[in-house]
């Protein structure tokens, strides 16, 4: 299990690598985890992707 500075240093460091489609591409994975029963892993993917809306804050219409 992956510490909450963990989860955040590589929400960052994918979102600066891929930009927002960083997202989409977590969520893919967390998906693929699932599918495969691996909740464990799934439940830090969607850590991750849970972080990663935290830093891109809010959306504006």
């Amino acid at each position: 299990m992956m510490s909450e500075i963990q989860v955040h240093t590589v929400a960052r460091q994918m979102l600066e690598q891929h930009g927002f489609a960083a997202i989409a591409k977590v969520a893919e994975q967390a998906q693929a985890c699932e599918g495969r029963g691996e909740a464990d892993e799934a439940r830090e993917w969607r850590h991750i992707e849970a972080a990663m809306k935290i830093i891109r804050g809010p959306h504006q219409s």
